[in-house]
C-alpha cells in the first residue's frame, strides 16, 4: 500500500512538473522580449519610453484592463466622446510648430495632425478632437501664415475621437475631402460620440493607395490592430536641399474596443494584427528609406522635445526629427513588446 502511495506520487509530481514546464519557459520568454524591447526604448533624443511603459506591461486582470490597463486594453476611457465638455485649455493646448520647409504641426499637446504643404494645396494628417479644432487648426494656421481653405485632403489614422474629431468642423466650413479605410469608417458610423462631431463618410483608402496633391505623393497602407483599420503612411519630405522621407505609424497599442464599438473578438486578435502590421510597416518604411518617425500621440515619441530643440538647431545643422535607426527602432520595441505579450498569456 506505502509503494502504490509513493509510486502515485511520483506519477502525480512528474506530470505537475510537465505541465508546469512550458509555462516557465513562455515565461522566460516574455522575459528576453521584455529585454529586447527595453533595449530599443531609448536613445539620446529618440525617447520611446512612454510607449513602452504602456504596451510592454503584464496583462492585467480583466476588470483592470476594462479600465484601461495593459496592452490591448480598451480606449473608451482614453480617446475623449463627443458628448462630453471640454477639458481646461492649458490640459491639451499646444503651439503650432514648422517641422520641416512642407510639413508643420497643427495638433493638440498629446493629439498630433501635420498639414502637409503641397503645390496645389494642404494634405491634413488627422485633426484634434472637436473642442480642439478652432484653436489648434483654425488659428494653428493662421499663426503659421497657412489657408485653412487651401486644404484639399484630411487623411484620418485612427477611428479614435483624438484622430477624427475635429473632421465634421471641417467638413462643415470647407470644400474639402476625407479619407480613412472602409473598416474605421465602419467603426466611426457606431461610435458613442455626438452626431454632430461624427464625420461624413466620404473616400474609402485601400491598402497602398497613393494620395497626388501637386508635386507631393504620399501612400497609405491599412495597420490594423490598433483600430481594424488603421492607417500607417509614408511622407516625402524637404529640408532646404535635403530630402526626407517619413513614416508615419497610426497607432502605439493594439485595442480590443472604443468608444462603444468593439473592433476585435479577443486581446489575442489585436496584439497577433498590431505585431504584423507594424512589423510590415517597418518593412515598407525601410524600403522607402525612411529617416523621420511620427506618430499619432505626442507623448509616445517626445515630440514636444523634439519640437522645442529645434528651435535651437543651428542653420544647416542636424535636424532633431531625422534618424533611420529610431524609425526602425520604434518599431522593434512594439514587435518585441506584442511578442511579450503573447508569451505572457500562453504562461497564464
Amino acid at each position: 500500500m506505502r509503494r502504490h502511495l509513493m509510486w502515485a506520487l511520483c506519477v502525480g509530481l512528474l506530470s505537475t512538473s510537465w505541465i508546469a514546464s512550458p509555462a516557465f519557459g513562455q515565461a522566460d520568454s516574455a522575459q528576453a522580449h521584455l529585454a529586447a524591447a527595453r533595449a530599443l526604448a531609448y536613445e539620446p533624443g529618440h525617447d520611446y519610453t512612454g510607449s513602452f511603459e504602456v504596451i510592454c506591461v503584464p496583462p492585467q486582470p480583466a476588470a483592470a484592463r476594462g479600465a484601461g490597463g495593459g496592452a490591448a486594453r480598451g480606449a473608451g476611457g482614453g480617446g475623449g466622446g463627443g458628448g462630453r465638455g471640454a477639458p481646461p485649455r492649458e490640459q491639451w493646448y499646444a503651439e503650432p510648430a514648422r517641422l520641416f520647409d512642407n510639413l508643420y504641426f497643427v495638433g493638440a499637446n498629446n493629439d498630433s495632425a501635420y498639414a502637409l504643404i503641397t503645390s496645389e494645396g494642404i494634405i491634413l494628417l488627422n485633426t484634434v478632437p472637436e473642442y480642439g479644432v478652432e484653436a489648434e487648426i483654425i488659428e494653428g494656421f493662421k499663426k503659421l501664415g497657412l489657408d485653412p481653405a487651401r486644404i484639399k485632403y484630411v487623411v484620418i489614422s485612427d477611428a479614435r475621437n483624438p484622430s477624427y474629431g475635429g473632421v465634421r468642423y471641417l467638413q462643415d466650413h470647407y470644400p474639402l475631402h476625407v479619407l480613412s479605410s472602409e473598416a474605421d469608417w465602419n467603426v466611426m458610423a457606431r461610435t458613442n460620440v455626438a452626431d454632430n462631431v461624427r464625420p461624413r463618410k466620404d473616400m474609402v483608402i485601400t491598402d497602398g493607395q497613393k494620395l497626388t496633391l501637386g508635386d507631393t505623393t504620399i501612400t497609405m497602407y491599412v495597420t490594423p490592430g490598433h483600430t481594424p483599420g488603421t492607417i500607417s503612411t509614408i511622407i516625402p519630405l524637404k529640408d532646404g536641399s535635403r530630402n526626407h522621407v517619413a513614416a508615419m505609424l497610426g497607432g502605439r497599442d493594439p485595442l480590443v474596443n472604443g468608444e462603444g464599438v468593439q473592433y476585435f473578438p479577443t486581446d489575442l486578435d489585436a496584439i497577433r494584427l498590431w505585431k504584423t502590421s507594424v512589423s510590415r510597416f517597418r518593412d515598407i518604411a525601410a524600403k522607402a528609406g525612411a529617416d523621420v518617425f511620427l506618430i499619432t500621440r505626442g507623448q509616445n515619441d517626445r515630440l514636444p522635445d523634439k519640437i522645442h530643440a529645434l528651435k535651437y538647431r543651428k542653420p544647416a545643422g542636424p535636424h532633431p526629427f531625422v534618424d533611420k535607426d529610431a524609425v526602425k527602432r520604434y518599431m522593434n520595441m512594439t514587435s518585441e513588446c506584442m511578442d511579450a505579450q503573447l508569451a505572457w498569456r500562453a504562461a497564464n
